[in-house]
């Protein structure tokens, strides 16, 4: 029933997380604020195409 996403860097652009979403229950883009390593900073990552 999940799907594997991945999460995306808005600053870097850099595929960092891979994570599971229930496309049914959940149908807008995923949005968290993660770590990126590359930035060396928190920043916002979103679900890519």
């Amino acid at each position: 029933m999940a799907d594997k996403i991945t999460l995306v860097c808005e600053e870097c652009l850099s595929r960092n997380y891979t994570t599971e979403k229930n496309k049914k229950a959940q149908t807008k883009r995923l949005e968290i604020r993660k770590f990126c390593p590359k930035c060396n900073k928190h920043t916002l990552h979103k679900e890519a195409k």
